[in-house]
């Protein structure tokens, strides 16, 4: 049974978000400002349709998306990279695939009680963030 993810969500803890952005290849100057921002993430779910907005004082990133159809993704003010994502139920976690130059590179998303937990992944990087519900 799929998880409710709806909410706005403050971040929380950020784990190794450095190590992760220096296996996408961000530039040193950027990994210095972006681990130091808190995050917002808010999550519009509408059974398997998504609308999600994560905001920061730096940059934010908008992704609208269906589970179980493959779509093109432009990383846009993150690491500008073109990639094709597939994002899947696994359980009540959503499971993200991205598809290019990059090796092993996705994500994973839950929610526990009143935490969501995000996995971001690329080569032998994993990051992992939690956000508490407001």
């Amino acid at each position: 049974m799929p998880g409710d993810q709806n909410g706005t969500w403050e971040m929380e803890s950020n784990d190794n978000f450095e190590g992760y952005m220096k296996a996408l290849g961000i530039d040193f100057a950027t990994r210095k400002i972006a681990k130091h921002l808190s995050q917002t993430k808010i999550i519009d779910q509408d059974g398997d349709n998504f609308k999600t907005k994560t905001n920061s004082t730096f940059r934010n990133y908008d992704l609208d998306f269906t589970v179980g159809v493959e779509f093109d993704e432009f990383t846009k003010g993150l690491d500008d990279r073109h990639v094709k994502t597939l994002v899947i139920w696994e359980g009540d976690k959503l499971v993200c695939v991205q598809k290019g130059e990059k090796k092993n590179r996705g994500w994973k998303q839950w929610v526990e009680g009143d935490r969501l937990h995000l996995e971001l992944t690329c080569e032998d990087q994993v990051c992992h963030q939690v956000f508490k519900k407001k």
